[in-house]
């Protein structure tokens, strides 16, 4: 077991912290054109938006929440010092998790049964769907059954998450905690390291502008349940929208 602790929680997280940063500068470098989310909105909307601004929304909140837990542990503390302020935290950390994981359902789904969604597919879209399915399957299961997260997160999590940045790694206080929760840690290593494969690394370039640009409008002269049909015969006729 000793050799695979090392693994996982020594040298798994180098590994990733190394393909992450490398891959990611050669992927903006060499295919910066791709270096988005890749969307398919214009193939389907509708479960796109509900999928979409359920996970966004909820994996921004849990994201945020464990880098505060990480960066300021003391202040974090501090806080669930208080029960009552403990108790909204790990509440409203749960109803984000389960928002996230509907809306990463809903977009599972949505990329599994609509026929047009399935042309843009590639094997590592599906990898990372099934790696966060179970990231946040897991991140429920912790909080669910070992409650208080945010507290021993900061206590004992953190500690160990400095010890690798500082190049000091100290794995004790990670392998003597439960199985589900060493799962949660390692799989989210994983995730990491594919990053630079896959769409998630949009995120690296997130569009601010698009929060003080002006308004774009868009006019739409086809009929869209009928350019959505998957069933549609594709035309080489110019678009007469354009």
């Amino acid at each position: 077991m000793t050799i695979l602790n090392n693994f996982l929680f020594i040298a798994l997280p180098y590994v990733a912290l190394i393909i992450f940063l490398i891959g990611t500068i050669y992927r903006y470098k060499s295919t910066k054109f791709k270096y988005s989310s890749l969307s398919s909105e214009f193939l389907e909307g509708r479960k796109l938006f509900w999928g979409s601004v359920a996970f966004h929304y909820g994996i921004v909140f849990l994201f945020f929440g464990h880098l505060t837990a990480f960066l300021f542990p003391k202040e974090v503390l501090l806080w669930n010092s208080h029960s009552v302020r403990l108790l909204i935290l790990e509440v409203t950390a749960f109803v984000f998790g389960i928002t996230t994981l509907a809306g990463l359902i809903q977009l599972f789904i949505r990329r599994k049964t609509n026929p047009r969604i399935q042309m843009v597919n590639s094997k590592m879209d599906l990898i990372i769907e099934i790696l966060l399915l179970a990231e946040i399957f897991l991140g429920l299961w912790v909080a669910y059954g070992y409650r208080w997260g945010s507290s021993w997160f900061a206590a004992v999590l953190s500690p160990y998450l400095i010890s690798i940045f500082t190049f000091n790694p100290n794995i004790e206080p990670v392998v003597n905690m439960p199985l589900v929760i060493q799962l949660h840690i390692a799989i989210a290593f994983l995730i990491v390291l594919l990053i630079p494969f896959s769409r998630l690394v949009h995120f690296l370039v997130f569009p601010l502008s698009y929060l003080w640009r002006p308004y774009q409008k868009v006019i739409w002269n086809w009929n869209r349940k009928k350019v959505r049909d998957p069933r549609s015969v594709w035309s080489v006729n110019k678009p007469t929208n354009n």
